[in-house]
């Protein structure tokens, strides 16, 4: 399985501006995964998020440089902690390009830690920006707390599922305020050993109708045990019902291409 993809969530909002940015955990396409670091262990993400239209409404691109690092000397129980560095690079004038530093964290427990069948647990929080100011309607304080089980079944892959909470003010889609702070998490992965050990495939899923929900899929190929390469495709909120003249939250589809580097 794809032990450290970094993703880019969403962490760039404010209350009128549909574009995304992220500070990541370790994840599958766009969600968190339930995989969390071991001890010593430091993963370096470089990431983009290229949107596929050109149009005024489809949202800046993202990029990102990110260090997880695995804090907790135990088996059985995990801790991560990371930090980010995203930008914009002032597209759309995008104001959140001026505070661009994100934290995370994650604790959870592989499967079978405690007893045989025991799913994967992640507790975590991500999107911890460092800027808040209502009066000037921008906000990168999503501070989504967010909770993951995984299981692994033969044949079929791993499974994971859960849900989160944030920030009401900054995840809020447009004036209106309340149902767009919460949500569920599902995605499914899967080495794909037949044809190679090294091809890892995933897609995941965001509910919210934030710059966050989005429907991901993507594949990693690893070169080594050190350094590997996921591209795949975001689309942001695909169940999303805009009305006239409404932009869909998150933007237009995404193209992304993550490369890790661990050590």
């Amino acid at each position: 399985m794809k032990t450290a993809s970094k993703m880019i969530l969403a962490a760039v909002l404010t209350l009128s501006l549909s574009g995304t940015a992220m500070a990541t955990p370790s994840t599958q396409v766009w969600i968190p995964s339930p995989d969390v670091k071991g001890f010593g262990d430091v993963n370096i993400g470089i990431d983009s998020y290229i949107r596929y239209s050109p149009k005024s409404d489809a949202g800046a691109n993202i990029y990102d440089v990110g260090v997880t690092v695995g804090v907790l000397p135990f088996e059985k129980i995990k801790l991560e902690i990371g930090i980010d560095y995203l930008t914009s690079l002032k597209q759309n004038d995008n104001q959140a390009d001026n505070h661009p530093f994100y934290f995370n964290a994650k604790l959870g427990t592989p499967e079978d830690s405690f007893f045989n069948g025991m799913p994967s647990v992640a507790l975590g929080i991500y999107n911890l920006g460092t800027y808040d100011k209502p009066e000037n309607a921008l906000s990168t304080r999503q501070n989504i707390v967010y909770g993951l089980v995984g299981k692994t079944l033969p044949v079929i892959g791993r499974l994971s599922a859960g849900g989160y909470f944030g920030s009401e003010r900054a995840l809020a889609n447009g004036t209106n305020l309340s149902n767009q702070n919460s949500g569920v998490m599902a995605s499914w992965d899967r080495t794909i050993s037949e044809i190679s050990d090294k091809l890892w495939l995933a897609v995941d899923y965001m509910s919210g109708n934030n710059a966050n929900g989005a429907l991901s899929v993507g594949g990693s190929w690893a070169f080594n045990k050190n350094v590997s390469l996921l591209v795949g495709t975001v689309f942001f909120n695909p169940f999303y019902k805009p009305s006239a003249g409404e932009s869909i939250p998150g933007g237009k589809p995404a193209f992304t291409t993550q490369l890790d580097i661990n050590f």
